[in-house]
């Protein structure tokens, strides 16, 4: 049985669709259609329902994908193990912040010196879009910052808590008025709620922690423009366009910027998420635990993002 042919009918059971999986295999409809139907005589019994264009699953073909899921994922872990034996691999790590990408910097040439072999893929994606590239495998694991656990569909490691700043142009008139590090949210719908905000897109840490504190004081900013880019933010507060939430990690350039600590104080979490079904070998482990035990090592507070700014900001 060759384990190719297998994903063939996963493919179908997935997309419940014979040219959308076709399409996915990069095979021709035709011979993906041929397959099945040979494969269904060999059976003796239909693997699939087929009605209206839509492709279901018999009692036989759960039973089926049930055993093909099996295969497949015996496989991936033999050729890890083998891989493992002379300790070369790949790992593939999704990034969503600069703080993942600054971690990432210290600790691959590190951990290269002891498996000079192994392959670190990085791929800088958005917060929803590495839930989806975890829950399809395409991930081994993902570093990344949200609002909490919850909506991660695999197994979390809380690295830390992040303060998220108030970011302020140093020349704004409330800049002079507060001298301090500190301000209340009545003090931010007072003095900021006709200035322009400059907010994180939808499906962001930041968005999400802004548009909860924007609705519980039943507040809507001006909004003028948004953005996942953290150096335009920042440059947009600087040039007077407007002000930000800004996570501590990417507060720089303070000698155009005030950032101030609200009260109460805004966290987002600092986040180790796996995929389901990640066995481990002994290279992964190892890089896994110095993700784990970064922070343990890096505890300077009040934590200072400029001091990194010759790397990932």
């Amino acid at each position: 049985m060759d384990v190719k042919y297998l994903k063939y009918i996963l493919a179908i059971a997935e997309r419940r669709n014979m040219t959308k999986a076709a399409e996915e295999l990069y095979v021709s409809q035709s011979s993906l259609s041929q397959y099945l139907s040979r494969l269904e005589q060999e059976l003796n019994t239909p693997l699939f329902y087929r009605a209206k264009g839509e492709l279901t699953l018999t009692p036989a073909g759960e039973l089926y994908v049930k055993a093909a899921r099996q295969v497949v994922e015996i496989q991936k872990n033999l050729y890890k193990d083998i891989a493992s034996l002379d300790k070369r691999g790949h790992i593939s790590v999704g990034v969503t912040s600069n703080f993942a990408l600054r971690m990432l910097s210290e600790i691959i040439p590190e951990f290269k010196q002891t498996y000079p072999e192994v392959t670190v893929e990085i791929s800088e994606v958005g917060l929803p879009a590495i839930k989806k590239m975890l829950a399809e495998e395409l991930l081994d694991l993902g570093i990344a910052a949200a609002p909490d656990t919850a909506s991660f569909d695999g197994n979390t490691y809380v690295l830390r808590k992040e303060e998220v700043l108030f970011a302020v142009p140093k020349l704004h008139p409330y800049v002079f008025k507060n001298t301090g590090t500190t301000l209340t949210t009545d003090e931010l719908l007072a003095n900021f709620s006709g200035d322009n905000f400059l907010l994180s897109k939808r499906g962001s840490s930041l968005r999400a922690l802004s548009d909860q504190l924007f609705e519980s004081c039943h507040f809507t900013p001006c909004t003028v423009c948004e953005t996942n880019n953290i150096t335009a933010t920042r440059n947009m507060v600087a040039n007077h366009t407007g002000v930000a939430f800004v996570a501590e990690s990417c507060a720089v350039d303070r000698n155009y910027i005030k950032y101030y600590s609200l009260e109460p104080a805004l966290y987002r979490l600092n986040l180790i998420v796996t995929r389901k079904n990640w066995k481990r070998n002994e290279p992964e482990n190892v890089f896994y635990s110095y993700l784990t035990n970064y922070f343990n090592e890096h505890t300077e507070r009040p934590y200072m993002a400029e001091n990194y700014v010759g790397t990932f900001h």
